[in-house]
């Protein structure tokens, strides 16, 4: 309705303007017209002597008035060389009275002059051949009045035609914008995740309404084709990680094995050489044993490495299959959830980091450093949510020092629970707090670089589990330096 209002206050605008142009332009005409009469009389006036508006002749006055069509008040009145009135004649139809004649300027044409009561009259001053002047006037109340009963007129037309315009725009525009609404509805659900809907054609074939809706119901097709086929992009994409994950897996276990079936044999190895050279003679103790001992000590190491190296990528399969599975709710991992408290991790995450880094300090408190651990009551899966705690660890153990210390904050933030742990590392950098969640994202900072480093898939799956939660997962900025990773989760209260 909007529309329609501003439709009628611009129509009103419009009408306003154009009435006040035509009403002016009218009554400039009249006066323009009301002032060759005014003259013409004048100038007949002056040529013929006074008397001839006589009352005793009205068939004369009305002859000599008959052509003042727009003349209803009128003044005659002559003056001798030093300005006194010799005679004088006029006519009132209306209140209007005629102004001072003597206090009529003299001009070539007419002038206007004010009356004593405030009328308006146009005055002639005409000089006769004797001698003296003749002053005629008449009053502008006829051109008023036709003015006024035009403007009276044009507002009581405005009116009705404004008010018929707002009666039929407040049911006539409505109808002409319904297919707009359409496409808005139509719109709506599309951004709700409908990319079937279409937009309804409306409206005669060929109209500005039906080339919109084709164009737009073309446009759709197409962006639903491409979000189909990005779709199944990603769905074969997912099953081809979780294919190769599986794949891997079975060879992966099997070189673990035997690089750890080997170990615990070079181990019983090594044990029988040692006893054996303790009873053989000193030369064959220095030329034989210690060889034999230094050809299975740099196999040990070479076994120990392909032991390493295997368990890493044994670990990073883990990971793949676990984000695949992740990225399919359908059939991903079914979560035990069960009311648990979020310290009992923050305690967990105390006794890794001991485990990692003895050296480094580590602290419990609330929520941001303020007063001890508070209660977080959760509906989770502890296993899960301890596997997301033990990934925040590591990401801790490998982009700080191990000496830099560490906070574990615990407790309640309005209606969610949160966990964070903060440490005193070098920092993330703004543009990179987005990424450090995405997958094989490695910091600059890492001190396991040199050793391989991680996967890159920590934080991944820490922003997965927290999501399959119903939560979320921040990084921000630590009080004097370092980073502070935030686990927020629902609430979970208790019922009475």
């Amino acid at each position: 309705m909007r529309l329609v209002a501003v439709s009628l206050g611009l129509l009103m605008a419009g009408i306003l303007v154009s009435d006040v142009l035509v009403l002016r332009e009218l009554r400039r005409h009249l006066v323009d017209r009301v002032d060759r009469q005014v003259v013409a009389f004048g100038q007949l006036m002056g040529r013929l002597g006074p008397g001839l508006l006589s009352p005793a002749d009205p068939a004369r006055s009305d002859q000599l008035l008959g052509g003042l069509d727009l003349i209803s008040d009128f003044s005659v009145v002559y003056l001798d060389a030093s300005g006194s009135v010799t005679w004088s004649a006029s006519a009132h139809h209306s209140s209007a009275r005629p102004p001072d004649p003597a206090a009529v300027r003299r001009s070539a044409g007419a002038v206007s002059a004010p009356g004593p009561d405030g009328s308006t009259w146009r005055m002639v001053v005409v000089p006769r051949a004797g001698g003296g002047v003749v002053v005629v006037g008449a009053s502008l109340a006829a051109v008023d009045d036709i003015v006024t009963r035009l403007l009276i007129f044009c507002l009581i037309t405005e009116a009705v035609l404004v008010v018929a315009l707002g009666v039929a725009g407040w049911f006539g525009v409505p109808a002409a914008l319904r297919p707009l609404r359409d496409i808005e509805r139509t719109a709506t659900r599309i951004a709700g995740g409908d990319l079937s809907r279409r937009v309804p054609v409306e409206g005669p074939p060929g109209s500005e309404v039906a080339r919109l809706a084709g164009v737009l119901n073309d446009m759709l097709a197409r962006i639903e084709l491409a979000f189909a086929a990005r779709a199944e992009s990603e769905a074969r994409m997912r099953r081809f990680v979780a294919d190769v994950g599986h794949e891997l897996r079975t060879p992966l276990f099997g070189i673990a094995g035997s690089a750890e079936l080997y170990l615990m044999r070079g181990s019983l190895t090594r044990e029988s050489a040692e006893r054996a050279a303790s009873g053989a003679p000193e030369a064959v103790r220095a030329g034989r044993t210690v060889g034999d001992l230094r050809d299975v000590t740099g196999a040990d190491r070479a076994m120990r490495r392909i032991d390493t190296e295997a368990r890493r990528l044994t670990g990073l399969v883990e990971d793949l299959l676990l984000l695949a599975r992740l990225d399919e709710p359908a059939s991903g991992p079914a979560l035990e959830m069960a009311p648990m408290d979020l310290r009992t991790l923050a305690a967990d995450a105390r006794d890794q980091f001991a485990d990692l880094d003895p050296d480094r300090p580590v602290t419990l408190s609330g929520v941001s450093g303020a007063g001890p651990p508070g209660a977080a009551p959760v509906l989770g899966d502890e296993a899960r949510l301890r596997q997301v705690v033990v990934n925040l660890v590591g990401n801790v153990h490998a982009h700080t020092p191990p000496e830099g210390p560490v906070r574990i904050g615990v407790g309640q933030a309005g209606e969610e629970a949160v966990l964070e742990v903060a440490d005193s590392g070098p920092g993330i950098p703004p543009g990179e707090r987005e990424r450090v969640f995405e997958r094989f994202h490695r910091g600059e900072t890492s001190r396991d670089r040199s050793r391989g480093g991680g996967s890159g898939l920590g934080l991944s799956i820490v922003r997965s589990l927290v999501n399959a939660h119903g939560g979320r997962v921040e990084v921000r900025d630590g009080a004097d330096r370092g980073a502070v990773f935030r686990v927020v989760l629902p609430l979970h209260r208790e019922p009475a």
